[in-house]
């Protein structure tokens, strides 16, 4: 995974009692933070790497209302810079331990610090699902990679895989077509699961090419990534497949461990709420990839953020 340099990042926070504490900074936990601040409650937001979450880490948004193309990096200032107008606090800490059970809810962070809030909002997101095969860790920035943004320009010129047939991995092939010289997809499924506008684009592409109805059965190499062992998933069949580089998304785990104890969440941890996003628990909310969901996208996390700001000031009236 990709390091972040928080040297751009503070703690301002020096008081210990909120309103609202929300737990990450990314889309969801920003909107909210938005909502909050203008009902005038006083909000911190916990964010352990980087204020704005993943989307940093994304090269073109070309789905978010009121921006034909931007940035991932530049829209996520914007929901920062947002924020911060409206007075919103930050701190770059990690929560550690959170107690939930009563009316105040408590959040001790890695620095030793204890906040205080009547509500808290988990914005804590998702990271990249592994594979688990042979070689995937072994190779791990040594070839093996889960953000094109990041690590693309080790393989200017060097034929890589994306591994996913989805919005992240076809729109992380386009963006390593400019560097790489050949970016092959394999995917178990013999048609994609990518919006139809991404795939026209894909498929345009002269130096992307497509394996369906394959799966990577193994990662290997010598110092670094040298090949992927491909699988049939019809015949059975396993070819070697030479590569320099391999970028794997094939969905996500939540970062929902912090409150898998005191919330509901599904078979795979991502944590359940009702339509207004509030949990089983009085004033716990999620927003976001870590939140039970149809569609994980910048601009349905925008949205579960506003409808669980709006809806806690019922603990404030």
């Amino acid at each position: 995974m990709p390091m972040f340099n928080l040297s751009g990042m503070s703690n301002e926070s020096k008081e210990k009692n909120y309103d609202v504490v929300i737990v990450g900074a990314g889309p969801g936990g920003l909107s909210s933070a938005i909502y909050t601040a203008r009902a005038k409650l006083k909000t911190l937001v916990l964010e352990k790497a980087i204020e704005g979450g993943q989307i940093n880490l994304t090269n073109m948004v070309e789905d978010y209302p009121g921006f034909v193309s931007i940035s991932g990096e530049e829209l996520a200032d914007k929901f920062v810079e947002h924020a911060r107008e409206f007075g919103v606090s930050f701190a770059n800490e990690e929560a550690m331990e959170m107690d939930l059970s009563g009316d105040v809810k408590k959040i001790k962070t890695d620095f030793g610090n204890e906040y205080t809030a009547k509500v808290v909002i988990m914005d804590t997101g998702s990271n990249p699902r592994k594979l688990g095969v042979p070689g995937e860790d072994e190779f791990a920035n040594h070839g093996v990679s889960y953000c094109a943004v990041c690590d693309g320009s080790f393989f200017k010129d060097k034929p890589v895989v994306v591994i996913g047939g989805g919005d992240s991995a076809i729109e992380e092939g386009i963006y390593l077509s400019k560097i790489s010289s050949k970016v092959s997809v394999i995917h178990r499924r013999d048609k994609l699961r990518a919006q139809k506008i991404v795939q026209e684009r894909a498929f345009k592409i002269p130096n992307m090419n497509f394996f369906w109805n394959s799966v990577v059965t193994e990662i290997g190499g010598g110092n670094s990534v040298e090949y992927v062992l491909l699988k049939d998933v019809k015949s059975g069949k396993i070819t070697k497949h030479s590569t320099s580089g391999a970028f794997i998304y094939v969905g996500l785990v939540p970062n929902s461990k912090l409150v898998e104890n005191a919330v509901e969440t599904d078979d795979h941890g991502f944590i359940i709420t009702d339509e207004h996003m509030e949990t089983k628990v009085k004033g716990v909310y999620a927003v976001g990839d870590v939140r039970k969901t149809v569609l994980r996208q910048v601009v349905t996390a925008a949205a579960d953020g506003a409808i669980a700001a709006v809806d806690l000031t019922k603990y404030f009236d």
